[in-house]
């Protein structure tokens, strides 16, 4: 099992710690043809329009929605997501192959970050000791939410105040906050899983 993490800005070192944690070989991507072996991908945190110019750049656009489309598990943190969404509300260079609707920096800028505690049922899946309902505590960092979701698109989480900040999309899957600033793997496992051939 090999899993890439793009590594053109962001928080990409502190998911690959966590794969190689969970036993996963995991790779720094930065070439097109370095995804061709992958078993799946995350897309880091970070800044949302630089990630984009930089995969338009090094040709990363189309072999990454080409990825998703083939049912490869992808996986979008904070800018992730936006990266992943069909629509941000603005032009900027995008994978665009989730239907869910982000608005950027939604709860407001790096001063505004905040923790959470979310209920995410679909953890206890992965959860080895302890209880498995126990909340996951999230880290927000000038974090997007998602305003609207496809019919086909399936929320895991949400804030208190009913804002969506975790969703899966078949093969996808996009998260507002940061799982890998945490020590808490479940999100990571939860991946991993994803990419496991079904029986």
């Amino acid at each position: 099992m090999k899993v890439g993490v793009l590594a053109l800005q962001g928080a990409f070192i502190e998911h690959i710690k966590i794969l190689q944690s969970l036993g996963v070989d995991a790779i720094e991507v930065r070439k097109p043809e370095q995804l061709r072996d992958l078993d799946g991908l995350i897309i880091p945190g970070g800044e949302s329009t630089t990630i984009g110019k930089l995969a338009v750049e090094y040709g990363l656009i189309e072999p990454i929605r080409e990825m998703c489309h083939a049912g490869k598990p992808v996986w979008g943190t904070c800018a992730g997501m936006i990266f992943l969404a069909k629509d941000v509300g603005m032009r900027q260079p995008l994978i665009g192959v989730m239907d869910v609707q982000v608005r950027r920096n939604a709860f407001g800028r790096q001063v505004d970050s905040f923790e959470a505690d979310l209920d995410v049922p679909t953890l206890a899946s992965v959860t080895s000791n302890g209880d498995p309902h126990r909340p996951f505590h999230a880290i927000f960092i000038r974090a997007p939410m998602m305003e609207s979701v496809g019919k086909h698109v399936e929320v895991l989480a949400k804030l208190d105040d009913g804002t969506i900040v975790a969703a899966r999309q078949g093969n996808l899957l996009a998260t507002s906050f940061h799982p890998e600033l945490t020590g808490d793997t479940r999100f990571h496992r939860y991946f991993v899983e994803r990419l496991k051939p079904s029986s």
